[in-house]
């Protein structure tokens, strides 16, 4: 039954969550040690010999983060429903997903670069969650090591001298831009102040873009110095830089009224309607579309995943939750992580994240632009609603 109440009290019952929310605001999006799911080679490869190579680079959004999940579920025992992949019958060990990662770069099974398929003999994952484009510069040109890892570009260096690297998939600047922050206060807005976060937001964001973008381009530029370093040609492999999908719905593709408590305490999305639409219009959009110049500019290719989660989203009316009765699926469950705000589902660090069945269908996209010309200049990759990941498709990017 779903419980209407008047702001005032929204206020008092909101304080333990807005505490909750801080935290997600420093964890939240955007996920650093190596996860090779072949055995790399043993000896220095000259480019062009070695077991050939896919690596990702960058954030949370490609390392992984969240793949524990199948769907969301109210259920907060035993495998909650069949979502929890971290349970093993008796307990929840979530290093069965993120292996050694587990609590820091969070790097799962099912991340982008794992869930591509034949793309190369080797994938390689050295994104790390948290990560900012400094995490991504070499060492000796500005960058900082995260977790207790190298600067991902010199972890680059390492990979490219033994494998034959041809595809590197690039997600990053979400984190520069204080993404977390945003999903953090406008939940804030919705559940305790009754007021809209777009407006102030929207400033921020334009205050930071131009040198977050700027950064993006120079981590491209340092993963082209690392690779003339390994002795390849510019055209001997493609980097692909990919923009963020939305986690959440427009309000007109919200199940649940912005009224009452259901959009916070069912459904995990706690944001007004007004503040969806300005997200999945706006916010998303012109991030995609910085994105896609900086691609264009440095020679990369571009991967628009504005559209992948469409209708898959937290809250989305296309899906459902997972319950005893309505069984985790990919065709009909949520591809995004929730925000479990009373947090009594896994760490805070995995909301808003695609989850098991998101990555899986990342990887489906990572795997369609790889089969495309290097040339080609960019696709953006959108999801058949009603299937699973095999229906996912390109369409040229505008």
């Amino acid at each position: 039954m779903i419980e209407f109440r008047n702001v005032s009290v929204k206020k008092d019952r909101a304080v333990g969550r807005v505490r909750r929310l801080v935290a997600i605001g420093m964890a939240v999006p955007l996920a650093a040690g190596a996860l090779v799911t072949a055995g790399a080679g043993s000896a220095v490869a000259a480019p062009g010999s070695g077991p050939t190579a896919v690596v990702s680079m960058g954030d949370s959004y490609i390392s992984g983060e969240a793949g524990r999940w199948k769907g969301n579920s109210l259920t907060d025992s035993g495998s909650r429903d069949g979502t929890d992949r971290a349970w093993n019958g008796s307990s929840y060990d979530p290093v069965n997903v993120y292996g050694a990662t587990s609590g820091g770069c969070d790097r799962s099974d099912s991340a982008e670069v794992r869930s591509a398929g034949a793309i190369a003999d080797v994938a390689v994952n050295l994104a790390c969650s948290g990560a900012t484009t400094a995490n991504v510069f070499r060492a000796s040109d500005g960058g900082v090591a995260l977790k207790g890892e190298a600067p991902q570009a010199d972890q680059l260096a390492a990979v490219a001298a033994t494998d034959n690297v041809k595809v590197i998939a690039l997600s990053i600047g979400g984190n520069d831009l204080g993404f977390a922050d945003v999903i953090a206060q406008c939940a804030r807005d919705y559940i305790v102040w009754n007021s809209y976060c777009s407006d102030d937001q929207q400033a921020t964001v334009d205050q930071k873009i131009d040198g977050a973008m700027a950064n993006v381009g120079k981590s491209l530029d340092e993963i082209r110095a690392v690779m003339r370093a390994a002795g390849y040609t510019d055209s001997s492999y493609r980097i692909v830089l990919q923009s963020y999908p939305s986690p959440i719905p427009r309000g007109a593709e919200n199940r649940y009224t912005e009224s009452g408590w259901s959009r916070v305490d069912t459904g995990g999305c706690p944001f007004w309607d007004r503040d969806s639409d300005w997200a999945r219009d706006s916010l998303v959009p012109q991030i995609a579309g910085r994105l896609k110049d900086v691609a264009a500019a440095k020679g990369a290719q571009f991967l628009d995943l504005r559209d992948m989660l469409q209708g898959r989203e937290v809250c989305a009316t296309g899906s459902t939750l997972v319950s005893s009765t309505a069984s985790a699926s990919a065709k009909t469950s949520e591809w995004a992580r929730w925000i479990d705000s009373s947090e009594t589902q896994g760490p805070l660090q995995e909301d808003m994240h695609p989850n098991y069945f998101g990555q899986l269908a990342a990887g489906r996209c990572l795997s369609l632009i790889a089969a495309q010309p290097a040339t080609a200049v960019g696709f953006t990759c959108r999801n058949t609603a009603g299937a699973d990941r095999s229906g996912m498709y390109l369409a040229p990017v505008s």
